[in-house]
């Protein structure tokens, strides 16, 4: 069964398996003193060292998670509360089209913590709008952070961090990446960019779920979500899962697949078999691993539906609650109409994709295309006939 859905989730590689499965019999805490505690914790410090090279900083910094979603909450609450601590500096600058780790965070610092949210406007290729982002730093000096994606998960636009992170250190203002997405599938060098944290996550380049990692600089300042043992500079306590680490590590360090070949003969094909197709991100700055499409009269849902029963797993891109379909809020970021953004379509290649996967979704497209625009939208009008 063709798996074209690698952005949600890519398989675990043979090797990440073999590491992780060897280290479930180790026996030990990394914080305990006793030599097989020690064994642990040097097992431990040598896959942070491993993480911390493969995103360019240095492994004091690699401060390991539960994964990408706690890794963002860490580093937009701490960050914002360290920063409120000696003045008041309620706004946040985050553009429209986040992720939902970062939207849910920032509506909770609004609701609870008093937050002002400063929402920064995408153009139409889904690239945050750096006017907005000098504009709005010149007018406000009680920003307390910029929190941004690297690059976009749905329609894989890559941003311009450089440019935001110098806007930014003119102010004194500190910014977190979310860079999930972008993690081995673009040149990421933490030391060099300036931004003050980093969020990333295993299971997006064939480690294990449930642990990430947020690169946080040695000048960076943040109150922690945890509080406890002090492990992890005292940024984030609890016994360390060793395992997960030691195979997050194997991950890390293994090379990274060339995808955009593949991504292109999925653009390519798509094209071909579909005319009315749109695609949607930036056509040449965008992951190598996205292609993300539009589909007029098709309701995107229809389309995931109809491949999942000729046996090929895609994505929408968007979200659907209690059953609703709801349009993306990235292509309603980027000037879609509700109607247009309905229509979505993700696509995304990795590892284990094969040229004869991505024929196998070309050759079954066209057949879901139709039937899902003979089927139109689930909101619209049904005359009921006796």
């Amino acid at each position: 069964m063709p798996y074209l859905d690698h952005a949600a989730t890519t398989p675990m590689l043979p090797e990440a398996i073999d590491a992780y499965t060897a280290a479930l019999g180790i026996v030990g805490n990394p914080s305990s003193i006793h030599s097989q505690g020690q064994n642990a914790k040097r097992m431990l410090e040598e896959a942070r060292e491993q993480v911390a090279f493969s995103l360019g900083c240095e492994p004091i910094e690699v401060v390991f998670t539960s994964g990408g979603t706690e890794s963002v909450n860490l580093a937009v609450k701490g960050l914002y509360w360290a920063r409120n601590a000696d003045a008041p500096r309620p706004r946040i600058l985050v553009p429209r089209g986040e992720h939902h780790a970062t939207i849910d965070t920032v509506e909770w610092l609004e609701r609870y913590e008093g937050a002002i949210l400063e929402w920064l406007p995408l153009d139409a290729l889904g690239r945050v709008s750096l006017d907005a982002v000098a504009a709005a730093l010149a007018t406000h000096d009680d920003v307390a952070l910029v929190t941004l994606l690297w690059a976009n998960n749905e329609v894989g636009t890559v941003q311009p961090v450089a440019s935001v992170v110098e806007l930014a250190a003119a102010h004194g203002v500190p910014v977190h990446a979310d860079a999930v997405s972008a993690y081995r599938h673009l040149a990421i060098d933490f030391a060099s960019s300036g931004v003050a944290a980093l969020s990333v996550s295993a299971h997006k380049i064939g480690g294990p779920l449930g642990i990430g990692a947020l690169a946080l600089s040695r000048s960076a300042t943040v109150v922690p979500l945890i509080h406890g043992g002090g492990q992890q500079r005292d940024v984030r306590s609890g016994t360390q899962d060793a395992p997960a680490a030691i195979s997050f590590g194997v991950a890390a360090l293994h090379p990274a697949p060339r995808l955009s070949a593949l991504r292109d003969r999925v653009i390519a094909g798509v094209r071909a078999a579909v005319p009315s197709a749109i695609l949607r991100g930036d056509p040449v700055d965008r992951l190598d691993n996205n292609a993300h499409f539009t589909f007029p009269g098709c309701e995107g849902d229809s389309l995931l539906f109809l491949l999942d029963a000729a046996g090929v797993s895609v994505s929408t891109g968007s979200a659907c609650q209690a059953g609703i379909p709801e349009a993306s809020h990235v292509l309603l970021a980027m000037g879609l109409n509700d109607t247009e953004a309905r229509g979505a379509l993700r696509v995304t290649v990795g590892h284990t994709t094969t040229e004869a996967e991505v024929d196998a979704f070309l050759a079954a497209l066209p057949d879901a295309v139709t039937r899902a625009a003979r089927a139109g939208f689930s909101d619209r009008a049904v005359s009921i006939g006796r």
